[in-house]
């Protein structure tokens, strides 16, 4: 995704809001200045599990709440393990539907020193 960092917003919804590392970023201009800023990478998916989220919670709107983990690695920093959580919803037309995130956290995960 790394090449193609300047279509990442077009996931997210229009209002939606991403906390990296605690570091809140929300709506699509503010996603593309921080996905540009942001060094080169690569990850390695560990964990991936997707469970559906219950209407009552989301006003009967379809969402899915995506859960991953593994390793990254920024241009010019050590490799760290990472954890994200996003929150998947059906933008429905009357022609198709389509998923956008609606919330995204993604955080890095460092052990505790023994």
């Amino acid at each position: 995704m790394d090449k193609r960092r300047r279509a990442l917003p077009r996931l997210y919804m229009d209002k939606a809001t991403l906390i990296w590392n605690g570091n809140v970023v929300t709506g699509l201009d503010a996603l593309a200045n921080f996905f540009d800023v942001l060094p080169s990478s690569e990850f390695q998916v560990h964990m991936l599990d997707c469970q559906p989220v219950h209407e009552q919670a989301t006003q009967a709107q379809t969402t899915v709440l995506v859960v991953t983990s593994g390793i990254v690695k920024f241009e010019g920093n050590k490799q760290r393990f990472f954890n994200q959580n996003f929150l998947l919803t059906a933008q429905t037309t009357p022609n198709n539907t389509v998923w956008k995130i609606a919330s995204d956290c993604f955080r890095f995960q460092d052990w505790a020193s023994s």
